[in-house]
């Protein structure tokens, strides 16, 4: 018994600390590559800056998205949550924004007397925070592209603020899939 100890000790490498450092770099380098692939090819992470999601999504949330779920799983549906890039003002820089589709390609949507409607029917909106105070709207989404709107209707700059309203389907990213902090829950 005592010669096998002394046998594997004798088979054992002395400690080499450049081989050490070597082998930790190797999968600090492989891990780095591993959240480059994840972060650029199937998932989006965002925080959401502002309140225009609210109470769906508060301020501040983390939130991860899927990047596949448009490119496998079909076309962005009315009602789905996504993260998209959109200049917001005239000469502004593209910002990427959390909103939920509205506008479906080919729609008529309205807003009238504070309801929303979709080609002349009106919808029904159990995720607003409360009820619309807002102007009169005319919006004839074109092919390839979506309207969005905030939950926080009263106080999100969304689509009926911006020069442009509409969000060609290139510029969806991601779709929502849960936030993870500081709370973790699935989003509706």
């Amino acid at each position: 018994m005592r010669e096998k100890k002394e046998k594997l000790q004798e088979q054992e490498e002395p400690f080499d600390l450049k081989k050490e450092i070597f082998e930790w770099v190797k999968i600090i380098i492989a891990a780095a590559a591993i959240a480059f692939f994840l972060n650029t090819f199937i998932i989006a992470n965002s925080t959401v800056p502002s309140g225009s999601m609210e109470t769906t999504i508060m301020t501040g949330d983390r939130i991860i998205g899927s990047r596949l779920a448009y490119k496998l799983g079909g076309d962005p549906e009315r009602g789905d949550i996504i993260i998209f890039d959109h200049e917001t003002g005239p000469g502004s820089e593209e910002t990427r924004l959390v909103k939920r589709v509205i506008g479906l390609p080919g729609e008529t949507v309205e807003i009238r007397d504070n309801q929303l409607y979709i080609d002349g029917a009106l919808q029904d909106e159990p995720y607003l925070r409360e009820a619309m105070d807002s102007d009169d709207y005319h919006f004839e989404v074109p092919e390839d592209c979506y309207l969005m709107l905030g939950d926080n209707r009263n106080y999100s700059a969304d689509a009926r603020y911006w020069p442009d309203p509409y969000v060609p389907e290139k510029k969806i990213l991601a779709k929502v899939l849960f936030r993870y902090y500081p709370r973790i829950g699935k989003i509706k």
